[in-house]
């Protein structure tokens, strides 16, 4: 039985190769710390579990959802992003529901792209910018995130002959993998570059929520005019602790939304009712929770950084995520030192260059772990002569 051709042209997912070497090294006997998949350890947030115990007994919850969404996920939404951002969205034309925000970021790209457009992606960034280019049969066109440049795409350096044939850019403040934030000024240049080109601007909001040093994640939504171009994903995922409950959704212009839309009726029959509401009592959670969580991976971040300098990294502090993003030691690939850190250390981290090819020569590390497991992984890292 053969396989479709597009298939022979998508790498490994990086995230499945991390959990195959981690069964690997299990059943070879080796402790594992795992530091690679960036998924929370502690449990969702307490209000949201409340409300679904509720949400789960009621019957009128148990039959399909609308397509897109049920009204009180949707409203919830758009009154987040109005107290959130100060951002106005009509319910009915520029919200949609969406089984969180990596299937929707996969199907947008066979809403726009045809065999022959380009797309704009970043790179290193989250593999399925690139994968979903691909299935949908398009070139993606990479957009280095370096660090002389704070890890922000230069647009002046996209070719003009490139931007004309680009359907969408995809960008990602705070970022994944780089850890790295950006302001209003940048969205704005974005804005104007996608609109002087006719490019639909998609922006992955994962990690809005997860900022320290009084660091306030903007919205692309924000820039006067942005709805004209762009629509902006956000998941529950990583804000309330919901990776496994599949919910978030995609804000901004009606027309992409539609589309998008199209695309998912025909695909998903969307999200379970009562995850919605769940998900809708997400947004009145006490602050509190949401500045304990945020505390919490502070306090992992100054002692995961701490431990580092002293082992040789010089590390620039981020003001955003949960993730390090750390050149590795000289003489070796992103994999060398990704499989030395397994095999003399027991700590699995993804090589940089599973994020793109300006990922090469990094690694990452996900502050998933507790502080003593932490800890414990780096004197295994200074026991096994592993520095910078």
């Amino acid at each position: 039985m053969k396989q479709s051709e597009r298939l022979n042209k998508i790498p490994p997912y990086l995230f499945a190769e991390i959990d195959r070497k981690i069964s690997e090294a299990r059943a070879k006997g080796i402790d594992i710390i795992s530091l690679g998949i960036g998924d929370p350890d502690t449990p969702t947030i307490p209000t949201v579990v409340t409300e679904m115990h509720v949400a789960i007994d009621d019957a009128k919850n148990h039959d399909y959802p609308p397509y897109n969404g049920t009204e009180q996920f949707r409203k919830a939404s758009v009154n987040w992003m109005k107290k959130r951002f100060g951002v106005d969205l009509d319910v009915n034309t520029e919200m949609l529901a969406n089984i969180g925000s990596k299937e929707a970021i996969a199907h947008v790209f066979f809403a726009f792209v045809d065999e022959g457009d380009y797309t704009l992606i970043p790179d290193p960034g989250y593999p399925v910018y690139k994968n979903a280019t691909i299935f949908a049969g398009g070139t993606p066109y990479s957009m280095p995130l370096l660090a002389e440049n704070n890890f922000l795409p230069d647009f002046e350096k996209i070719p003009e002959d490139i931007a004309k044939k680009s359907k969408l850019m995809f960008l990602n403040y705070p970022n994944n993998p780089t850890g790295a934030s950006c302001d209003l000024e940048f969205f704005k240049k974005a804005v104007d570059f996608c609109k002087k080109y006719d490019i639909l601007l998609c922006h992955d909001q994962a990690y809005c929520e997860m900022t320290y040093d009084g660091y306030i994640a903007p919205s692309v939504l924000e820039i006067e005019g942005a709805k004209d171009i762009a629509i902006e994903f956000f998941s529950h995922s990583k804000s309330y602790n919901m990776t496994g409950w599949r919910v978030g959704f995609v804000a901004g212009n009606a027309s992409a939304i539609k589309a998008l839309g199209t695309i998912k009726n025909n695909i998903d029959s969307g999200v379970f009712k009562a995850i919605q509401q769940a998900a809708s009592k997400a947004y009145e959670a006490p602050q509190e929770q949401i500045d304990n969580l945020n505390k919490m991976y502070k306090e992992r971040k100054d002692i995961m950084e701490a431990g580092l300098r002293e082992l040789g990294w010089d590390i620039k502090p981020s003001k955003a995520t949960f993730y390090l993003w750390l050149r590795v030691p000289n003489g070796y690939t992103s994999e060398e030192f990704a499989t030395i850190m397994l095999e003399k250390a027991g700590i699995v981290v993804p090589p940089g260059n599973g994020y793109g090819a300006y990922g090469e020569g990094y690694f990452r590390i996900a502050l998933t772990k507790d502080v003593e497991t932490l800890k414990k992984a780096l004197a295994r890292m200074k026991e096994a002569g592993i520095r910078k």
